[in-house]
């Protein structure tokens, strides 16, 4: 009796055991996926370029954007590797927390470009206006960037970078592709966050801003392009040499070096300007119309 007893709790449990699956599956209890989209789906990784740029347009604005995450990314990793220990970090942040300058670089490299447009028709015309190498539309568009003929007549590849004649310090901002582009992307929302803005104009107002008003150098436009400008040459063109340039002489004194050489103070006469200044531009120095 016992021995029969435990043959049918034996059956009983067989019995209520699920029924082992197909090679196929379980074909009664199909798979069903919840409908759930990824944390990031519909991210934008490339910045947007208008169907008005013609092929040989977007091939070169396409390779000064990327060169302009080249340039940030440098500034990035010195910041990462020295934060304020860096001579060149000293003279042009001064004492702010290096965190700031970091998400000033980071959200060109990382952040999400879709409200971000170049184009290339001239929709207001401002191409026509001599000097005007691109400029961020404003109110007439305020994601959108155009570039004109002459950038791609006058801007240069990175791979320049401390040759041709070019010093940090007594070049334009926008030789190079790069160091253009930062500028108009720091204009539109989505990455300047009206946060970026212009606060110094030229090398020799920048470098003072430092050591005046350190608060807004890792908000100021000017000052983020050449600290970029001067690490990449520092560190990359020219090894430990760099192109700084002729350094001036300010009232200040100048920050110890640490990790980069002290530069030669000598004087220069000061930056010419323009008669008239149209909207939406500014001088730098040598008299330069710099439109945005």
């Amino acid at each position: 009796m016992r021995l029969f007893n435990l043959v049918l709790s034996s059956a009983a449990i067989a019995a209520a055991l699920p029924t082992p699956e197909t090679s196929e599956g379980n074909q009664s209890q199909p798979f069903t996926p919840n409908g759930l989209a990824p944390w990031n789906a519909g991210a934008v990784t490339q910045f947007p370029i208008h169907s008005s740029c013609n092929a040989t347009q977007r091939r070169q604005i396409e390779l000064g954007l990327n060169e302009t995450i080249t340039l940030a990314q440098h500034a990035k990793d010195h910041i990462l590797r020295w934060r304020n220990e860096s001579a060149i970090y000293q003279k042009y942040f001064s004492d702010r927390p290096s965190m700031e300058a970091i998400g000033a670089f980071d959200i060109v490299i990382n952040g999400d470009k879709k409200d971000v447009l170049f184009r290339c028709d001239n929709p207001d015309g401002n191409c026509n206006n001599e000097g005007w190498a691109g400029h961020w539309r404003g109110e007439n568009g305020t994601d959108e960037t155009v570039i004109c003929d002459l950038s791609y007549e006058t801007r240069r590849s990175l791979s320049t970078m401390c040759g041709l004649g070019y010093t940090v310090s007594e070049s334009e901002t926008n030789t190079f592709w790069a160091g253009d582009l930062l500028h108009r992307l720091y204009h539109v929302s989505a990455i300047g966050q009206n946060w970026i803005d212009h606060f110094a104009d030229g090398y020799e107002e920048v470098v003072d801003l430092a050591k005046t008003n350190a608060t807004l150098t890792t908000r100021d436009s000017e000052t983020l392009q050449y600290f970029a400008l001067e690490a990449y040459a520092f560190d990359i063109a020219v090894p430990g040499v760099g192109c700084p340039g002729v350094q001036h002489e300010h009232e200040h004194d100048e920050p110890e070096a640490t990790s980069q050489p002290t530069p030669t103070a000598t004087a220069t006469d000061a930056p010419s300007t323009t008669a008239e200044v149209p909207a939406n531009c500014h001088t730098h120095d040598g008299g330069v119309l710099h439109c945005t």
